[in-house]
């Protein structure tokens, strides 16, 4: 698949190439600690279990108990999984596959 985000650019290409020289989990507590402020590295972790919930089909009552999240976040990341670029798909599937080889 062609990469055609709004996100495209030097800077950006950088970054990623930066992360997937990342070889574990320790390294990137490392660097994204660095380079994150706690509350983005929060933002993600909550964005990513919401993402999970609304995939296993929690109400939003329950995954905003759970996660802290507001309705608005929540409604964001149900509108990714529907309509963006099948980011968190593609994370979700891996790590169903994850799952099932432990």
């Amino acid at each position: 698949m062609a990469v055609t985000s709004k996100l495209k650019g030097e800077f950006v290409d950088a970054l990623f190439e930066a992360v997937l020289l990342l070889q574990n989990e320790e390294e990137c507590y490392r660097f994204f600690e660095d380079i994150c402020t706690i509350a983005e590295i929060k933002a993600m972790a909550q964005r990513l279990a919401v993402a999970k919930m609304l995939e296993q089909n929690y109400t939003y009552g329950a995954i905003a108990e759970a996660t802290g999240a507001s309705t608005a976040t929540i409604s964001r990341v149900k509108r990714c999984l529907h309509y963006g670029a099948d980011g968190y798909r593609l994370i979700l599937d891996r790590l169903a596959v994850k799952g099932q080889e432990t």
